[in-house]
C-alpha cells in the first residue's frame, strides 16, 4: 500500500493551501488586461486606504529589493509590472487584506494608464520583419557551460532570448545518402498543466527573517531565489512544503511566493496568496513548438544524418525555456544510431502566457517530430516501421552521442511487447489502422546533486529526511521500502518527515523523474552508511568482526543465528537515554566536459507504444480502440505505484494527442478555466487500454531501479498518428488531432488526388 495512501483518501493529508497562520491575510492580484503596453500610471492611494487593506504591492515598492525580476538563465519576469505589461493576465498591484472581497474591492479603486503597443501572439509575427521586442533592453541572463558539440546563446535574433544548438559528426555524409527527406511539424499543444492544488504560498516574517509554505518542486533553490530578490541571506529564509497536490513540473521557481513574501513583509502580518485555477491558465503553460527535420538515408533503411531546426514558443517570459530548449534539442534524434546530428534550437517570446516545464520536459515535442518523420520514412522506403526501427535502436550500453552515457533498457525487447500486444503484424479490422512508436528522454536531471540523511533512534524507528517531494508520485512508498531493505526493518517504521529547508538536507528538485535515479542513490547510501555504523557498534560491543554480523528487525544476528536486541543494546552503552545512529548519502554525476550537457546522464527513460485507431471520414473524429504503452522501471520498488504512474502519464499524452490544447484567438486566451479547456475523461479512454511494466534490471537506482512516470507520455501522440495514416493513408503532421483538423487533411487529401 502506498505510504500516503490512507492520510489522501480520509483527508488528514495537509497541503500548503490548508496552512492558516493566526492573523493570516488574503493576498488578490490586478492583472493586465492587455497583451502589451507601456505602464504609464498606477495609483494605488485609494486601496491603500481601503477598508481591510493592510499592504499594497506595486512597482514603486520594489526599489529596495536586491532584484524585481526572477528567472532560471534569465531574470526577465518582474514580480509585479515595471514599466510595461507582456501578456493579458501579467500582474500588476498585488493587494493584502482580511478578507478575499475587501481584497477584490481594493483592486477596483486600483488606477492604470496603459499606452498600448501592438503584439505579437504567435511565432511567425514575433519573428517577422519590423516586429516590436517584448525586451528592448537585455535583461539579466547567463548561459551555462556545456560540453563537447553544445552550445548556447542569448538573444541570438529578434524576440529569441535563448538558443540551444548540438552538433556531431560531419554534414558532409548527407553527400552520402541515398534519400534526404525533409518534413514539417507543428506541436500545437499547449497543453495546461491542471494540478488541483493550484499555486499557493503563505509567508510570515518574524524579525527579518521569513518562514514560506508553498506548493512547489524546488524548495532550496525557490529559497535561494527568494533570498537573491530580497537581498537577504537564505539563513533568513525558511521553506516549508507538506505535500504537494500535482505539480508536472509547473511548480518549479517562483511563483506566488514572492507576491505573499512581499505582502507579509508590508503588513507585518502572514499573509496567503493563493491563485484560482483560472489564473494558473494565466500562470504556466506547456511550450508549442515547429520542428522542421531533414533526415538522410540509405534504401535499406539505415538511418545516417539528421539536422532540426526547431522553434519553441516561449510565451511572454523566458521561465525554463532555455532548459526546455536543451531538451528539446538533445532529444530530437531518438535512440537511433546516426553519423551525423545538427539541432538549432530557439525560444521565441510571444504574448501569451509564459511556457514552462510539463511533464516530458521538451521530449513531448520532439517525440512528436522523430517518431512521425520515421513512419513516413519507413513508408517512402516499403518498408515496415517496426524493422526500420528494429534496424536502427541503440543496444544496451551504446552511447547515445560521443561522450554520453549508454542505453539502460534493451529498446528492441520494449518494442517487441508492444507490437506483439497491440498484434501489428496481424489482419486489421475494416477501417482501422495500427502505429507504433518509442518516447525517449534523459532522466534524472542535468549534473544534479541530492542529499539524504537516514536517522535510527534507540527503539530502532528510523527517520528519512531528504529533499524530494512528494506530488503525487508515490516517491515516499519508494524510498522507504529502499531504507527499510536495507535496515531489514518493516517499512510501517520508516517515517519521512515534513519537508523544511532548516533541517532537511538540500535537494535541486524533484523534476526529471529523479526521484529514484538519483536521490534513491543518496538515500540508499545513506541507509547503507546508518547500518554499517550499527553494526560496527554492535561488533565492539559483543567483540566480534562486524563481517560475521547481520541486522534483522532491529535485532543483531549473530553466527549460529543467535540474536541480541539492539535496544538493550544501545541503553546499555549509552546510557538510558539511548542513541541515534545517523548515516549521509549524496550523489551527483561527475563533471564530463566530453558530455554534450557537461554530465553524463544519469538515467535515460522510455516509453514504448503502441494504438490501434479509426477515422471517421465524415467527421474527422479519431477514435482509439487499443492503446498500449510500456516503461521500465529497471526494478520496480512498488510495481502498483510504477504502473499507476506510467498510466497516467499515458492518458496525459492521450489527452494531448487528441485535443488538449490552450486556444488562443489572437493573444487572448479563449480557453481561460476548467470549463472551456478540455481534459480526459473516463469515457475517452480507449476500449481496451493496456500498460506493461518491465523489469530490465539495468537501472542506476537502489537495487537496479530507475525513474520512470514520463516515458509514456512520450510516444502517445505519434503512435496514434502513425496508426492514422495506417487506416486512412493520410498523414497528420500537426497535433492536436482535433475533428476539424482531421477532416481538414481528409478533404485535401481528397481534393488532390
Amino acid at each position: 500500500m502506498r505510504a500516503d495512501a490512507v492520510e489522501k483518501v480520509t483527508g488528514a493529508a495537509g497541503y500548503a493551501t490548508d496552512v492558516v497562520r493566526p492573523g493570516m491575510l488574503t493576498a488578490k492580484v490586478l492583472r493586465s488586461p492587455h497583451p502589451h503596453a507601456l505602464v504609464s500610471r498606477i495609483d494605488v492611494a485609494a486601496a491603500r486606504v481601503a477598508p481591510g487593506v493592510h499592504a499594497v504591492l506595486a512597482r514603486e515598492d520594489l526599489a529596495d529589493l536586491g532584484g524585481s525580476s526572477y528567472g532560471y538563465f534569465i531574470k526577465d519576469q518582474p514580480i509585479v509590472a515595471l514599466d510595461r505589461v507582456r501578456y493579458i493576465g501579467d500582474p500588476v498591484v498585488a493587494v493584502a487584506a482580511e478578507t478575499e472581497a475587501e481584497a477584490v474591492a481594493a483592486l477596483e479603486m486600483v488606477e492604470v494608464g496603459y499606452e498600448l503597443l501592438d503584439a505579437v501572439p504567435d511565432m511567425d509575427s514575433a519573428l517577422a520583419d519590423g516586429a516590436p521586442e517584448l525586451f528592448p533592453d537585455p535583461p539579466l541572463g547567463i548561459v551555462p557551460g556545456y560540453g563537447q558539440g553544445a552550445s548556447g546563446e542569448l538573444r541570438p535574433r529578434q524576440n529569441v532570448c535563448y538558443r540551444f544548438a548540438y552538433t556531431t559528426g560531419s554534414a558532409d555524409v548527407f553527400d552520402q545518402c541515398d534519400h534526404v527527406f525533409v518534413d514539417r511539424f507543428e506541436f500545437d499543444g499547449r497543453q495546461q498543466h491542471v494540478h488541483l492544488e493550484p499555486f499557493v504560498a503563505v509567508a510570515e516574517w518574524s524579525g527579518e527573517s521569513v518562514e514560506v509554505w508553498s506548493s512547489c518542486q524546488n524548495p532550496f533553490p525557490l529559497r535561494k531565489e527568494l533570498g537573491r530578490l530580497m537581498a537577504i541571506g537564505e539563513h533568513r529564509i525558511r521553506v516549508h512544503v507538506p505535500y504537494v497536490g500535482a505539480g508536472f513540473g509547473a511548480k518549479n521557481n517562483c511563483k506566488a511566493e514572492p507576491i505573499a513574501v512581499l505582502l507579509a513583509r508590508a503588513a507585518r502580518r502572514p499573509v496567503r496568496y493563493c491563485m484560482t485555477n483560472d489564473e494558473c491558465f494565466l500562470t504556466q503553460r506547456q511550450h508549442n513548438a515547429t520542428i522542421e527535420l531533414r533526415t538522410g538515408v540509405m534504401s535499406d533503411g539505415t538511418l545516417v544524418a539528421k539536422e532540426a531546426a526547431i522553434l519553441l514558443d516561449a510565451g511572454a517570459y523566458a521561465d525554463a525555456s532555455p532548459l526546455v530548449a536543451e531538451k528539446a534539442g538533445y532529444r530530437i534524434a531518438g535512440p537511433y544510431r546516426w553519423k551525423h546530428l545538427s539541432t538549432v534550437t530557439d525560444c521565441v517570446m510571444t504574448n501569451t502566457t509564459p511556457a514552462g516545464p510539463f511533464r516530458g520536459f521538451g521530449g513531448t515535442q520532439a517525440n512528436f517530430a522523430c517518431e512521425s518523420q520515421l513512419d513516413m520514412i519507413a513508408r517512402r522506403l516499403d518498408m515496415d516501421p517496426v524493422e526500420l526501427r528494429m534496424k536502427n535502436l541503440l543496444d544496451v550500453g551504446e552511447p547515445y552521442v560521443p561522450g554520453e552515457s549508454g542505453m539502460d533498457s534493451d529498446l528492441r525487447e520494449g518494442l517487441g511487447l508492444v507490437v506483439e500486444r497491440i498484434g501489428f503484424g496481424d489482419a486489421r479490422p475494416e477501417g482501422r489502422g495500427r502505429g507504433v512508436a518509442i518516447g525517449f528522454k534523459d532522466s534524472g536531471g542535468v549534473n544534479k546533486p541530492a542529499q539524504a540523511r537516514v536517522k535510527i533512534a534507540t527503539s530502532g524507528d528510523v527517520f528519512l529526511h531528504c529533499g524530494t517531494i512528494e506530488i503525487g508520485q508515490g516517491v515516499r512508498t519508494g524510498l522507504r521500502s529502499v531504507v527499510a531493505r536495507i535496515l531489514g526493518v518493516d517499512v510501517s517504521r520508516v517515517s519521512w518527515p515534513e519537508l523544511d529547508t532548516d533541517h532537511t538536507p538540500f535537494d535541486q528538485g524533484t523534476n526529471a523523474s529523479s526521484g529514484i535515479s538519483v536521490m534513491g542513490q543518496a538515500v540508499e547510501q545513506a541507509a547503507r552508511s546508518a547500518r554499517a555504523k550499527v553494526l560496527e557498534f554492535a561488533a565492539g560491543v559483543l567483540e566480534v568482526p562486524v563481517t560475521d554480523l547481520d541486522l534483522d528487525d532491529w535485532a543483531i544476528v549473530a553466527p549460529g543465528g543467535e540474536r541480541h536486541p539492539l535496544n538493550f543494546m544501545v541503553m546499555g552503552h549509552y546510557g538510558g537515554t539511548g542513541y541515534e545512529f545517523t548515516g549521509e548519502g549524496f550523489f551527483k554525476a561527475a563533471n564530463d566536459h566530453r558530455a554534450p550537457l557537461e554530465t553524463q546522464c544519469v538515467s535515460w527513460e522510455y516509453g514504448w507504444g503502441a494504438a490501434e485507431v479509426s477515422v471517421d471520414r465524415e467527421t474527422g473524429q479519431v477514435t482509439v480502440h487499443h492503446l498500449v504503452v510500456s516503461g521500465d522501471a529497471g526494478t520496480a520498488l512498488d510495481a502498483d505505484v510504477c504502473r499507476g504512474q506510467d498510466e497516467g502519464a499515458a492518458v496525459m499524452g492521450l489527452g494531448g494527442a487528441l485535443f488538449e490544447t490552450m486556444l488562443y484567438d489572437g493573444a487572448h486566451l479563449a480557453t481561460a478555466d476548467l470549463v472551456s479547456y478540455r481534459v480526459p475523461r473516463a469515457t475517452d479512454l480507449p476500449e481496451r487500454f493496456e500498460s506493461i511494466l518491465q523489469e530490465q534490471g539495468h537501472g542506476p537506482g537502489p537495487f537496479g531501479s530507475k525513474g520512470l512516470g514520463e516515458g509514456t507520455m512520450l510516444p502517445v501522440a505519434s503512435a496514434i498518428a502513425n496508426a492514422i495514416e495506417d487506416a486512412t493513408g493520410v498523414r497528420i503532421t500537426a497535433m492536436p488531432f482535433t475533428p476539424e483538423r482531421v477532416l481538414a487533411v481528409l478533404d485535401a487529401a481528397e481534393e488532390g488526388s
